[in-house]
C-alpha cells in the first residue's frame, strides 16, 4: 500500500514540477542556436530577422494552454523585442487544447 502512495506522489510531482513547453527557441548574439518543437517556417523567418537586427540573446518558450498559446521570454530579452515577437507569433498555426469560451 505504501508503494502505491509513493508512486502516486512521484507521479503528481512529475506532472507539476517538470517544465514541458511545446516550443523552445534559444538565441545567442543575433542567431537562433537551438530549437525544440514545431517552428513554423514563416515565424522562423520573421524571428530570425528581429533577432539578427537587434543582436538578441535569450530564450523563448511557448506553452500550450486550454485557451491558446502562452509565450514566456527570458529576462535578457527587452520588452520592445518581446512585443515585436508577440506581434509576429502565428497563433493560428498552433491548436489549443480546449474550447475557448466566448462571453
Amino acid at each position: 500500500m505504501l508503494y502505491v502512495v509513493l508512486v502516486g506522489a512521484i507521479l503528481v510531482f512529475w506532472l507539476v514540477a517538470i517544465d514541458r513547453p511545446s516550443l523552445v527557441v534559444k538565441m545567442d548574439q543575433g542567431e537562433i542556436t537551438h530549437t525544440k518543437g514545431h517552428l513554423p517556417p514563416t515565424f522562423k523567418h520573421n524571428l530570425k530577422e528581429i533577432v539578427e537586427r537587434d543582436k538578441t540573446s535569450g530564450e523563448l518558450k511557448v506553452y500550450q494552454t486550454r485557451s491558446g498559446m502562452k509565450l514566456k521570454f527570458s529576462k535578457t530579452i527587452s520588452k520592445n523585442i518581446q512585443q515585436r515577437i508577440r506581434n509576429i507569433f502565428p497563433h493560428q498555426s498552433f491548436k489549443s487544447k480546449g474550447r475557448k469560451k466566448s462571453r
